[in-house]
């Protein structure tokens, strides 16, 4: 019996010019008919924003198909399989913003490693599809971006950057279960206090660190750090390194093809069996298993075709 042809997929990968912060797609360009050529879905190496200026068609994020009309917006997080069909023959008009979510948050949120995950998290977990009227917060912040990269005026530049700040506050609130970051709370006073070691811990993770390492960067005892980063975040420093270190081996193996025992390197383990032993007391599976068929959107894209292309 003959296989089964893959799906082609397709990478449209996109970098944001140097010294700016958004990649903006703009007009008459984006005038077209969508999706009856080329009916695969494709994936980008950074976040879509999507405004539909006239037209409607489907807009398919891998098999969950929504519609979509004059004034939608399409908020896409990296590595999503997706595709638009317009409707019939009749051009559909788009345009488009990239960017890249985590160098924001990381610049909105500096002293909080843990709070930028759970953020990261929860505005990167689905796709959505939005109605301009009922977000218009959200859509005036696109206007306004497209309208500054557009005009490029003088301070355009700063100008985007303090916009996709005000952006990333409103996919914020579109989640109720993320905590105000300003609420103060002793957990909060507690995150200041061990922000230097996360830190360090994120910059310095493959090399042996100690806990009085960590609590030296502090600038505390070790017996009150290990208290203090406990409560804060429910494990030990060391359980946290570790985990850091397997997400970062996690990061690698999409990446390239070394093996386990220099991956395990890099990342701070001693011996490959420790590496080993601490990713399945994590995620529950072996390294080998996890690159195979790993629990996430790359685990849907392996059952592809994947062809790499330079944007549109």
């Amino acid at each position: 019996m003959a296989r089964k042809k893959k799906e082609i997929m397709e990478l449209r990968f996109y970098e944001v010019p140097q010294g700016e912060t958004v990649l903006a797609l703009l007009g008459d360009k984006w005038n077209r008919v969508y999706g009856h050529e080329e009916m695969h879905l494709h994936f980008h190496n950074l976040m879509e924003i999507g405004v539909c200026r006239r037209g409607a068609g489907r807009l398919l994020f891998e098999e969950e198909e929504n519609r979509y009309t004059d004034g939608m917006i399409s908020v896409i997080p990296e590595n999503c399989p997706h595709t638009t069909i317009s409707d019939g023959e009749k051009p559909n008009a788009w345009e488009y913003l990239f960017f890249d979510p985590k160098e924001i948050v990381e610049e909105l949120f500096p002293d909080n490693a843990v709070y930028q995950n759970e953020v990261l998290e929860k505005i990167n977990k689905a796709p959505r599809l939005l109605e301009a009227k009922r977000n218009e917060p959200f859509a005036r912040i696109i206007d306004a971006i497209m309208v500054e990269s557009a005009k490029k005026q003088t301070y355009y530049k700063r100008a985007i950057r303090k916009y996709v700040h005000l952006l990333i506050f409103e996919l914020i609130r579109q989640d109720s279960k993320i905590a105000d970051y300003a609420d103060p709370s002793p957990r909060k006073s507690s995150s200041m206090q061990i922000a230097a070691a996360m830190e360090y811990i994120n910059r310095q993770y493959a090399r042996q660190l100690k806990v009085k390492d960590l609590a030296d960067a502090c600038g505390m005892s070790e017996t009150h750090f290990r208290r203090v980063f406990e409560e804060y975040v429910n494990m030990s420093p060391m359980d946290y390194l570790n985990l850091v270190r397997i997400q970062r081996a996690c990061e690698l193996m999409k990446k390239n093809n070394d093996s386990m025992d220099v991956i395990a390197v890099k990342c701070g383990f001693t011996t490959t069996s420790t590496f080993n032993r601490n990713f399945k007391k994590y995620l529950e599976t072996s390294p080998y298993q996890w690159k195979i068929n790993p629990d996430n959107y790359e685990r849907k894209i392996r059952g592809y075709h994947i062809t790499a292309l330079k944007g549109w």
